[in-house]
Formats: structure tokens, sequence, C-alpha cells
């Protein structure tokens, strides 16, 4: 596909998909097709899944891909809009009934001594988005900046197994937060944010988005499968991705990360959805091995805020 045919094929996708083609590459920001992913496609789906207790699935994070908290993260990264009511009940209910003693989010009844790192970094991101009352997101932060490594980055298993470095997985889902956070306006523990923001950043860095820092080995090769949606797994487009969010400048310890990308690239300059996580799941939005409008709009908005063609 040259260019035009690529965005009309992708604007032949999902409304969510086509309000951040039309934001996000073309520089549009059409409100009027956001209003509609709540009534329409994959946005309507996963809203029409909420039971009338206000969670999905069984609850909180049970069972993992229809719970509550996966299902919020979808919604996020659909773009729905920010002051969705139903949402932001579920939001405060949770923030209600599933705090742990340490001031994070419960994952279930049995968990009450101490949260998880990963998951109130993705609480983070779309309790912020979708517009929280910033108190009471205070004690979440808290809680994240607590987990802070001496490598400047987070692990989920610092407490659970006693971890020393960190992880790329927690770390990117931690950012993710913070970066949703500061981008709702917020201005709590501002300095303190920004410091571990930039340390979880050159923490990625440092790694080349997928390499040893010690050996220049890859460290897991599923780093360099292109999944959606990614859960709170890791790969190198969600690290890019995130990168462009973000408004980072280009770094040159993004190439190999980068050039890999490119390769990926199908001959019709689409990518594809390469791997899917295994487990139940609401819906399927695309099919693993085929051309991927998630991946593709993530590719492409990734190449345009660095000016790569």
């Amino acid at each position: 596909m040259d260019r035009p045919e690529l965005i009309e094929w992708l604007l032949n996708g999902d409304i969510s998909i086509q309000y951040q083609v039309h934001r996000d590459l073309l520089g549009v920001d059409r409100k009027d097709l956001q209003d509609r992913i709540a009534t329409e496609g994959w946005g309507k789906r996963f809203l029409s899944k909420r039971n009338p207790n206000g969670h999905w699935g069984q609850r909180f994070y049970q069972p993992k891909w229809t719970s509550t908290h996966y299902t919020l993260l979808d919604l996020r990264n659909l773009n729905l809009d920010s002051g969705n009511v139903k949402v932001r009940e579920t939001i405060g209910m949770v923030l209600d009934g599933n705090k742990s003693e340490d001031g994070g989010i419960r994952l279930g009844p049995s968990t009450s001594a101490h949260s998880d790192v990963c998951v109130n970094g993705m609480f983070l991101n779309y309790a912020s988005y979708f517009k929280t009352r910033e108190q009471r997101l205070h004690a979440i932060v808290d809680c994240i900046l607590k987990e802070k490594m001496p490598d400047g980055g987070f692990n989920c298993r610092t407490t659970r197994s006693g971890a020393t470095h960190s992880s790329l997985h927690t770390t990117l889902s931690v950012l993710e937060g913070i970066a949703s956070f500061q981008d709702a306006g917020y201005t709590y523990r501002t300095n303190d944010l920004q410091n571990a923001r930039d340390s979880a950043e050159e923490f990625i860095l440092l790694h080349q988005l997928f390499l040893s820092d010690r050996t220049g080995e890859i460290i897991r090769k599923d780093f360099l499968r292109l999944s959606y949606p990614g859960r709170w797994r890791y790969d190198i487009l969600k690290a890019l991705d995130y990168f462009q969010f973000a408004n980072s400048q280009w770094d040159s310890r993004m190439n190999p990360a980068l050039d890999i990308l490119l390769k990926k690239r199908n001959k019709d300059t689409t990518w594809n959805v390469q791997a899917k996580h295994p487990g139940k799941v609401h819906f399927d939005m695309e099919t693993a091995g085929k051309p991927s409008r998630w991946n593709t709009l993530r590719a492409l908005r990734v190449l345009k805020h660095f000016n790569i063609d």
C-alpha cells in the first residue's frame, strides 16, 4: 500500500482506530469520533460486558484478562471518552473497596497487606486518564514511589521474591502510569515523579529497549514479538509507543529496537499481530499472524513522532 491507501485501510477499522488515526497521524482531534467509541464496535462490546455490580469478570483482578482491571486498561487504550460515567463509577468503587494496607490496589480478597507495583502503575494510567479526583490517587503515587529500585526502575517481584534488578515489564507499566498522571495535569509530588520517570526511562534506554546491559544479548525473545493487547507484558513497540506518547526526543539507544520494528514491516507496509497472550478474553480484536491495525497505527505514530520514513 502507498500512504493514502494505508490510511484508508486504517480508517476502515474500528471507530477507536479511526479516532486515533485522525488525531495521531492526520493531526485532527475528531471528538465526534471519540464520542462514538462507547456506542460502536470494540468500545460498545467491552462496556456491554460490565456486570450489574459494576465489575467486569468476577472482580477487580479475576479472571485475568476479563477482569475489571484489564478491561479498564483496554478501554483506556481505546481512548474512550475520559468522562465516561460507568467507567468512572467502577474506578471509584475499586478505590473504595480494593485498597491495600500499603496504600496501593489490592488484587483480591486474600491480598490485603501489599499491593503489586505493576498493577498500581496500570491503575494510575487509566485512573488518571478517566479523570479520577487527584487526591484519591495520592496513596497510589506514594506506594509506587516507595518501590523505586536503586537501578532506577521497578520490579513487582521485589516484595514477593526479593528481586534486586528492575524489570522492563514493570518499569514500563509504571512509566505509563506516571506519564498519564502528569498528562492529566495533576501536580502531586511533581519533582519526585519526574525524577522517577527520568530514571525509569534511563533504565529502559540503558538496555537499548531489549538488550542486557552486561552481555549485550537479547534479554527475552518475547520482547521482539509485537502483541496487542500487551497487558502487563513488555515489547519493543509498546516501549517505543510510550516514548512517543511521552513526547521524548530521539535517543540513539532506540536504534536497535527501531531497526527490528522496520524489518517486521510487511511488503504492503502494515505490521502483523505476532503474538497473543494465552487466557480467556472478552473477544479478539484482531487475529494473530494477520495485518494489525493496532500495531500499524502504533508503529506509524512512532515513526511520525521521530520523523522517520
